[in-house]
């Protein structure tokens, strides 16, 4: 007998291409418009998997959920939202969604999470975890990229796992942090921010595990560490990588024991702490090069989270301008040209660069119609820009150009006139490097001696 799945959604367009997918993968598959319509195709169908939309007509989906899972608790429920936040996706899992899917995504995506679902047992998916409904308002962002940042937080949050957060500077992977921590069971114990490369590097060890009187010049009583103090909460250890190599084997035994040796001491003295941890370079590289150990890299990136930066998530900047505004100067409004201004513009220190533009045009604007003037000066570049971001900026500036030439019509043929554009420029080049050896040439650029 196939298996079956309940598809609970309003939307018909996105209903009828589920179904035909799961129907063509070879599932049985029930439609209902309304959660009313499908508690009621749940029960006398009891299918294996539900697909159930968030917002819908009458009963939401996130009540509904409940619902079925007291109704089915052997059917596994994927929610899908194209409105999600993380107090979406925390609800979700802590109402025992199997997953959760943030619109639009590709048919191979949900038959992938059919195929996941249709499979699972109860318990290794539901969860009783108590999960915080607090949100941490500066987490913003309706982007597929973020909607991911949400799902991971909403799932690691309940466990006891490290966490290790990547990332460019500015893109928040403190709030992430914070996140992780409001939503977890420890969420009313201390969250101890620690800046690693803030601290003295002949102090690292003392600031971190602690120090016994008389341990070293100027150790005049015994002092607790930070991850002491932090017994209970959670530790966010910002800029991991700048952790000396002899600290590093002392950390790995905290995560590892649960304790911790103060300078000095003799005896290791229990604590009870989750380690958070972030970078903004590669770690994987720097264990490569020796900087690091591989053993306490992967000890600290038990479950990662990756943050995107700014410019992977363009169509989140007017929503995050809108609400620094609202912060900084309530009745004041952003004006229709500002919005492509900011959409257009680089970033490199991502979202604290786009709040610290809106700070200060707030400023200038005093409380009325924000205008493109009232920003400051771009950023400068600091240092060459990588080249892969410089290709991808000359690129949208040309596609922008093609959307701005075509008017009231659709551009068309981007893709060969982008060829047509580059071509010339990258054959010409490597016949430069090459000078003009076509046979080397056609090697460079995988053509053959005549094409070139």
């Amino acid at each position: 007998m196939p298996r079956s799945i309940l598809i609970i959604d309003d939307e018909e367009a996105i209903a009828w291409a589920l179904r035909r997918a799961f129907e063509k993968a070879g599932y049985a598959v029930l439609v209902a418009a309304t959660a009313e319509d499908g508690l009621k195709k749940a029960a006398a169908g009891k299918p294996d998997a539900v697909f159930l939309d968030v917002r819908l007509p009458g009963m939401d989906g996130l009540t509904a959920l409940g619902k079925l899972r007291a109704a089915l608790p052997a059917a596994a429920v994927v929610v899908m939202t194209a409105h999600g936040n993380l107090a979406t996706a925390v609800k979700a899992v802590e109402g025992g969604a199997f997953d959760y899917l943030a619109k639009p995504f590709d048919l191979q995506q949900a038959l992938d999470t059919a195929a996941r679902a249709t499979a699972a047992t109860p318990d290794r998916w539901s969860t009783d975890a108590a999960v915080s409904a607090r949100v941490d308002d500066e987490i913003l962002g309706k982007s597929g990229a973020v909607q991911v940042v949400f799902k991971r937080i909403a799932l690691v949050a309940p466990t006891e796992a490290c966490v290790l957060i990547t990332g460019e500077s500015g893109t928040g992977k403190e709030l992430v942090a914070r996140a992780v921590h409001a939503h977890s069971a420890r969420r009313d114990k201390p969250f101890l921010p620690v800046h690693v490369a803030a601290l003295n590097p002949n102090l690292v060890e003392s600031e971190l595990f602690g120090h016994v009187r008389g341990s070293f010049t100027g150790a005049d009583r015994n002092r607790d560490g930070l991850l002491t103090l932090a017994t209970g909460g959670t530790v966010f250890l910002d800029e991991i990588a700048d952790i000396p190599l002899p600290v590093q084997a002392k950390l790995l035994r905290v995560l590892e024991r649960q304790e911790v040796m103060p300078v000095g001491g003799a005896v290791s003295q229990p604590v009870n702490v989750r380690i958070v941890s972030a970078t903004h370079v590669d770690l994987a590289a720097a264990v490569a090069a020796g900087g690091f150990r591989h053993d306490l890299f992967f000890r600290l990136n038990v479950y990662p989270i990756h943050v995107p930066a700014l410019r992977d998530r363009t169509d989140d900047i007017p929503l995050l301008a809108a609400a620094f505004l609202h912060r900084f100067a309530p009745t004041a409004t952003l004006s229709s040209e500002l919005r492509d201004v900011l959409v257009k513009r680089l970033w490199p220190g991502n979202v604290r660069e786009l709040r610290n533009a809106l700070e200060h045009a707030a400023i200038n604007g005093r409380g009325g119609v924000i205008l493109p003037e009232h920003l400051p000066d771009p950023t400068p570049n600091v240092g060459p820009q990588p080249i892969r971001e410089q290709l991808a900026r000359t690129i949208r500036e040309w596609v922008a150009e093609r959307k701005t030439a075509a008017g009231k019509q659709e551009p068309s043929e981007l893709y060969q006139g982008l060829l047509d554009e580059i071509e010339p420029a990258l054959v010409g080049e490597v016949l430069r490097q090459l000078d003009g050896n076509r046979l080397a040439a056609g090697r460079w650029l995988g053509l053959a001696r005549a094409t070139v």
